[in-house]
């Protein structure tokens, strides 16, 4: 159970396709230790101690870059926080979204009173950036591809379901949809675009949804 579906490893970085319901980073208790960073050093036992750039979501599924030394965390995490990182997310909405493609931006916060709940607020919030575009409808759901611009909590999932964005759940969406205990969720980090910290070569990788 320990394993990770390695995409891609050099001495510097590892790319992998994270399944739904992982943590990316272990949170607080024994029952939320098991992570992709927490099998990655099991498998990469010379990775420093915390090799995550970026998360994805527990029930969001898909690709995920990770760093095995500090000159590749500090060089991935600048282009994070600049924005320099393409990413791309396939997602299923529950229902059938009329236009083809767009924008959403809207200002959202953590609701302390209800953890991890973001709520939309637009005086407090952090705005959330978000182009989408849908690929096709079928049995009643809606296949989009997002291309967040920013990189807030729970982001893609807010702006489906709010009434001010999609307004459309992503399927299995527990917090934000009709999702059940136990559902996957139907989204995906599909693509994934950033420069190596080492060669400084352009490295593009795709991941098929499993949806």
């Amino acid at each position: 159970k320990n394993i990770l579906d390695i995409i891609y490893s050099d001495k510097s970085i590892v790319v992998v396709n994270k399944p739904g319901g992982l943590l990316s980073i272990p949170g607080r208790g024994e029952d939320k230790k098991d992570s992709v960073t927490g099998r990655l050093k099991k498998m990469f036992p010379k990775s420093i101690e915390q090799p995550s750039v970026h998360r994805l979501d527990m029930f969001t599924s898909g690709l995920m870059v990770l760093s095995l030394t500090k000159e590749a965390h500090r060089d991935l995490s600048i282009q994070f926080q600049k924005k320099e990182v393409i990413k791309q997310y396939t997602a299923l909405l529950d229902g059938i979204l009329g236009e083809v493609s767009g924008v959403v931006t809207l200002k959202f916060r953590l609701d302390p009173d209800n953890r991890p709940y973001q709520v939309y607020d637009p005086d407090q919030g952090k705005e959330g950036i978000t182009e989408w575009k849908k690929v096709e409808i079928k049995n009643g759901k809606t296949r989009v591809i997002f291309t967040p611009l920013t990189g807030r909590t729970h982001q893609l999932r807010i702006h489906s379901s709010h009434k001010k964005g999609l307004g459309i759940p992503i399927v299995g969406d527990r917090l934000y949809g009709n999702g059940d205990e136990g559902d996957p969720m139907m989204l995906h980090a599909s693509y994934l675009e950033f420069t190596h910290p080492d060669t400084g070569e352009k490295m593009q990788f795709s991941s098929p949804p499993p949806f």
